[in-house]
């Protein structure tokens, strides 16, 4: 199996109460010989029990732990975490994913693709569904373009806090993440200040192909949804799918520039 070193690119790894599967995580790069130039866990006010476990593997896997007193929401763990990082790029992924097999070239692929490419602020390594509006580009990745004209509310998505490869320098352009507010609120917000200000992005064509976020019984999703918001049923989707539209769009135009 050959050997990845990124030096130019630190793993960011964001953490609340699910230490066992942040120990997979770390242990899953390590077995496929994927190294960083450094490695930051922010921990959002974890449970004594996992801020002792985590300072027992800091060592193994070599990471420095950015921790808080109180448990402050997504944002502020996400913005802590980002000002801790030094190098050049940041690799972001929550603890709950797992690079599969053979991550690591891709990975070279797509730091070849961000400094090639200096237009380009995110490569994007997963998702729920497929983006609609994609311009190929090379070895698997896709830029992903967004028009206002285009019909379908899903092309507001073209940020996402799934596993990604981004600038350090990101704040600079497109501001920290909001602060007290639910998980999805504050990702979607920076998904609108990511348009607003021309963000650019590429994303891995299979989207499922390079991570699996893993969810066991032992350390759940801490993340809730309304049934609304996740029913298959065909009525209550398509509605959901025009409100989403025009409330997207208002809020987008909206937006601070």
């Amino acid at each position: 199996m050959p050997a990845y070193n990124f030096p130019d690119v630190t793993l960011l790894v964001t953490h609340y109460n699910r230490s066992q599967s942040l120990q997979r995580l770390l242990q899953a790069f390590q077995n496929q010989q994927i190294s960083f130039g450094d490695i930051v866990v922010s921990d959002d006010g974890s449970k004594p029990e996992h801020l002792d476990y985590l300072k027992s593997i800091s060592e193994k896997f070599g990471f420095r732990l950015i921790t808080t007193p109180v448990n402050k929401g997504l944002g502020n763990n996400i913005n802590k975490g980002q000002d801790a990082v030094t190098t050049p790029l940041t690799l972001y992924v929550q603890e709950d994913f797992d690079p599969k097999p053979g991550y690591g070239a891709h990975l070279t692929d797509a730091v070849a693709i961000i400094n090639e490419r200096q237009d380009i602020d995110l490569v994007r390594f997963y998702a729920y569904f497929k983006y609609p509006y994609l311009k190929p580009y090379k070895n698997g990745f896709s830029e992903m373009l967004f028009s206002l004209w285009n019909i379908s509310y899903r092309k507001f998505h073209v940020y996402s806090d799934h596993p990604h490869l981004r600038r350090t320098s990101f704040f600079s352009k497109f501001g920290r993440y909001p602060e007290g507010l639910k998980g999805d609120r504050t990702e979607f917000l920076m998904a609108l200040s990511f348009l607003k200000h021309g963000g650019k992005a590429m994303i891995y064509e299979d989207y499922k192909g390079l991570f699996d976020q893993v969810n066991s019984s032992d350390e759940p999703s801490t993340m809730t949804r309304s049934d609304f918001r996740q029913s298959n049923n065909p009525v209550i989707a398509a509605g959901r799918a025009v409100y989403r539209f025009v409330k997207h769009t208002y809020e987008l135009l909206k937006f601070p520039a």
